[in-house]
């Protein structure tokens, strides 16, 4: 074999040699044309289960955990608690799944969702998980600005600083400190994220240090009350005095029940939806390990154990302070003051510190997280130019331009001013990507693909389906505006990134599944179950030359009737005397063909010693099961000067190249690749003799014939041009159901005549000729004493009748053909020019003639002659099919 030697895994997806290489870049090698460092140095502490844990304590853990039990009461808390933990435990699953399928690059759930669903998908979601991450920084920022203001903030009603509150407040002045706490975060950010690696570890030990001072502080701290005022507009203040009371079996019980009211900061009624959105920001650090991918050394085996250790840690936490607010604080203190932790602390510095760090950690996670996933979007050049500076990186490998173009979006999300305002987005968004992960790895399992050998064992198609619906339902609960209008964003990009249909090599998820349910498909397909009710035409067209037979090819394409349609193609040659076999590479070729003309078709190329041997071949092995080819066409066999249609149709123009398909076939080398038609001096390398023992194969075998003749003349149909004739003038499709070359001897109800107006009938139901009219012409001899023909005239009318076949009868008289044939008893040159003459009167202005096809004769001999008649009957007639039908393909039941 010529690639035996070609390394194994040759794909960037699966590249297993050399952590430093990124498979979208091609090899690490920096501009100087030295190779880079290695930035592979996280391990599973530092790089998933740090992230991931600091992610989802953030700003929620410290400033919205008293908000959530305090409208929401222990009881419905702890259920929004289990149900957001339920639904990222379900996609926590997936991810383990994935991640363990094959090495992981840098982008995280981006990477893993694009390399199973393919780039539609991929790209779709992952620009959707990137706005998640975006929003999600701006949330965590504005939980920092508001915890500052809560110390430091000068009181609304007064002018006057007092004591440390020195910084005015105000909506304009939260944006700037927002600014403020953002470029910090850019700055830290274009250094490089393992300063932000190493420096993660100090902080989780002061959150560490935050917590076990919140837990401690009911055993000292003793009950006590507050004056709480808060400002409404202008001149409204509300004064509150809620209380401290320690562990109390009567504090507890009063906090079971919700008691959903006015939100403080945002004056808006609050429900269980709201403050489930609010809640679930906190479950929104599941992937912080994952999105670090590009930095882990070994993310197949830290990605699944960072990150289940992490959420059972932080559902730990979770629970143990639902249950010590609800057991210690009244509910006026929970629902009126974000900051209760710090107010009831035995030391408030403690909480102080600990929120600005962890909401310093998760801002810069997910900033760097959504800089990975942006530049990795760069990377695969799925949304061209717009994106593609972010693919720039620095000496180091630190994507600073797409930092710098995340650091923008984010900026803009600091206008909302109010966490509470974008926290519903941002819950919206990532549920949407956590439905993804879970589509992906159900995809992955349905579609039974060998290669799909997770190493992590604990899930199953039930839990990532489980897990779709789960999101799907809690995204219409949180915010059904939000999510109807992310799924109109989503489905958008998913047509902007189909139409511009970008290259990939990673597989398409799409073709395991529909190969998968095909051959189910096909299994239950019984051809012993075949009825003629339901028979359609299943095609194998010959095509010799695709230049001068396009005008057939696209033809034939509207004569199918959702039936099978394949081209065939026979080369010449011996594979014994050949060091390859030459039909493969050109498989690309054709199906490029097939592409640019707009045609539903396959493609079957055989190598033979002969076209005929070769056609056999395609015949008999051509489809599967109970699809197989029911009907050959084949050209016709003349002397005529084929025309070139690549010169036609602007498609195949030289100068519309545009910039080929995404599997290395362009407009050059399709036209390169199949030869120039055949010149009238050519020989011809099909004889006579073979085409006609090609027909009688056929008819031997069972398979209907059809001859096309002059199909070149039909103008381009393919879907560069759109073909229109006059808006005065209608196509006629023109049924001849006699053998024309026996006159007297043909029955307009025997097979070859039915399947002749089934065929007809067929075409006429064909978007392109709906509007065609079918006209059926009844040669009779009206001169002759017998008036028989009138009776059979009547009986075929009937026969359409029961057909259901719309058309009308033509009443040709051809009394002088029937006689010069019997007068001469044989089918001279006189008598063919006669029924030519006559099929030209009647049917010059016809788009399409259909025309009965004798049977051809068994002796070679007689091939040439055979040949030579039919020559006669359809010279300068214009589009012709002569068919001849070996299968019952009407009837009258219902």
């Amino acid at each position: 074999m010529a690639n035996e030697h070609s390394p194994l895994l040759v794909h960037g997806v699966y590249s297993m040699i050399g952590d430093a290489e990124d498979s979208r870049g091609g090899s690490a090698v920096t501009e100087e044309g030295s190779p880079k460092s290695n930035p592979r140095k996280l391990n599973t502490f530092f790089g998933v289960m740090v992230p991931t844990i600091l992610s989802m304590f953030s700003i929620v853990l410290f400033l919205r955990t008293g908000f959530v039990v305090g409208h929401a009461g222990l009881l419905h808390g702890l259920l929004m608690l289990c149900v957001a933990y339920f639904i990222i435990s379900l996609t926590i699953l997936s991810i383990c799944a994935i991640s363990t399928n094959g090495a992981v690059e840098g982008g995280g759930a981006y990477f893993m969702i694009s390399r199973s669903l393919g780039p539609e998908f991929g790209g779709s979601i992952g620009l959707m998980f990137y706005l998640a991450k975006v929003c999600a920084c701006g949330v965590y920022v504005l939980g920092l600005v508001e915890a500052i203001l809560d110390v430091f903030g000068r009181d609304p009603g007064s002018t006057v600083s007092q004591g440390l509150r020195v910084l005015p407040q105000g909506y304009w002045y939260t944006v700037l400190y927002s600014s403020v706490v953002l470029l910090l975060c850019l700055v830290v950010c274009l250094v490089g994220a393992h300063i932000y690696a190493k420096a993660s570890f100090i902080i989780l030990l002061v959150v560490t240090v935050s917590l076990i001072s919140i837990i401690i502080s009911p055993l000292i701290v003793g009950p006590q009350r507050f004056n709480i005022t808060h400002t409404y507009g202008n001149n409204h203040s509300v004064t509150v005095n809620p209380s401290y009371t320690g562990f109390n079996g009567t504090t507890l019980k009063n906090n079971l029940g919700p008691r959903y009211s006015l939100d403080y900061s945002t004056n808006t009624m609050m429900s269980f939806a709201t403050v489930f959105a609010v809640m679930f920001t906190s479950c929104t650090g599941i992937m912080a390990g994952a999105n670090m991918s590009g930095e882990l050394k070994n993310p197949s085996e830290a990605i699944p154990k960072g990150t289940i250790i992490a959420v059972a840690y932080t559902f730990t936490v979770y629970l143990l302070l639902f249950l010590l607010l609800s057991s210690t604080c009244d509910r006026l203190l929970l629902i009126n003051d974000y900051a209760v932790f710090q107010r009831v602390n035995v030391w408030p510095p403690f909480v102080t510190i600990g929120v600005y760090c962890a909401s310093l950690s998760a801002a810069m996670c997910s900033m760097i997280g959504a800089s990975r996933i942006l530049h990795a979007l760069a990377l695969d050049q799925l949304f061209g130019l717009p994106l593609a500076p972010a693919a720039v990186t620095s000496s180091s490998g630190n994507p600073w331009v797409s930092v710098l173009y995340t650091w923008g979006l984010v900026q803009c999300t600091l206008f909302a001013g109010q966490l509470n305002v974008i926290a519903g987005i941002v819950t919206v968004f990532y549920l949407l990507a956590y439905a993804a992960v879970d589509l992906a790895c159900l995809a992955l399992e349905w579609a039974s693909a060998p290669n799909f050998r997770p190493t992590f064992q604990f899930f199953s198609w039930h839990t990532c389906l489980l897990g779709i619906v789960s999101c799907v339902v809690m995204m219409f609960v949180i915010n059904p505006v939000y999510s109807s209008a992310s799924i109109v964003l989503l489905l958008l990009l998913l047509l902007i990134l189909h139409y511009r249909s970008p290259t990939s090599s990673w597989g398409y998820i799409s073709q395991a599944l529909i190969f998968h349910q095909v051959r189910k498909y096909l299994l239950m397909l019984d051809s012993r179950k075949d009825h003629v009710k339901f028979w359609r035409p299943q095609v194998l067209l010959m095509v010799a030359n695709p230049r001068s037979s396009c005008q057939l090819i696209c033809f034939v394409n509207q004569l199918k009737k959702g039936g099978l349609f394949v081209l065939g193609h026979v080369q010449i040659g011996d594979l014994d005397l050949l060091p390859a076999d030459p039909v493969q590479p050109q498989y690309n070729f054709w199906l490029s063909l097939v592409d640019k003309l707009g045609v539903k078709a396959f493609v079957d190329l055989t190598l033979s010693p002969s076209v005929r041997q070769g056609t056999q071949h395609l015949l008999r092995i051509t489809g599967l099961g109970g699809m197989k080819p029911n009907t050959l066409v084949l050209g016709f066999y003349d002397n005529c000067y084929p025309e070139d249609y690549f010169l036609q149709d602007p498609v195949f123009c030289e100068g519309d190249r545009g910039e080929g398909d995404n599997f290395g076939v362009d407009l050059p080398s399709l036209q390169a690749h199949f030869p120039p038609v055949r010149h009238a001096e050519s020989p011809r390398t099909l004889q006579a003799k073979e085409y006609v023992s090609i027909i009688l194969d056929a008819i031997k075998m069972g398979k209907n014939v059809c001859l096309a003749r002059y199909f070149f003349q039909l103008p381009p149909e393919s879907k560069g041009v759109k073909y229109t004739r006059g808006n005065d003038s209608v196509d006629t499709i023109d049924v001849w159901p006699t053998n024309l070359l026996s006159p007297g001897s043909a029955s307009y109800a025997d097979v070859c005549s039915l399947f002749l107006l089934q065929m007809a009938c067929v075409l006429n139901m064909a978007s392109r000729w709906r509007r065609a009219r079918l006209r059926i012409f009844v040669c009779v001899e009206s001169e002759s004493g017998d008036q028989g023909w009138l009776a059979k005239e009547e009986q075929f009318r009937e026969l359409l009748g029961k057909l259901r076949i719309r058309a009308s009868i033509k009443i040709v008289a051809w009394d002088n053909v029937a006689r010069m044939f019997r007068q001469q008893n044989s089918v001279s040159e006189d008598f063919l020019c006669a029924v030519n003459a006559l099929l030209r009167e009647h049917s010059s202005t016809a788009a399409v003639r259909f025309l009965y096809l004798p049977h051809p004769p068994s002796s070679s001999e007689l091939s040439q002659q055979y040949l030579s008649q039919l020559d006669a009957l359809t010279r300068d007639l214009g589009p012709a099919l002569l068919i001849h039908g070996v299968t019952p393909v009407t009837c009258t039941e219902l």
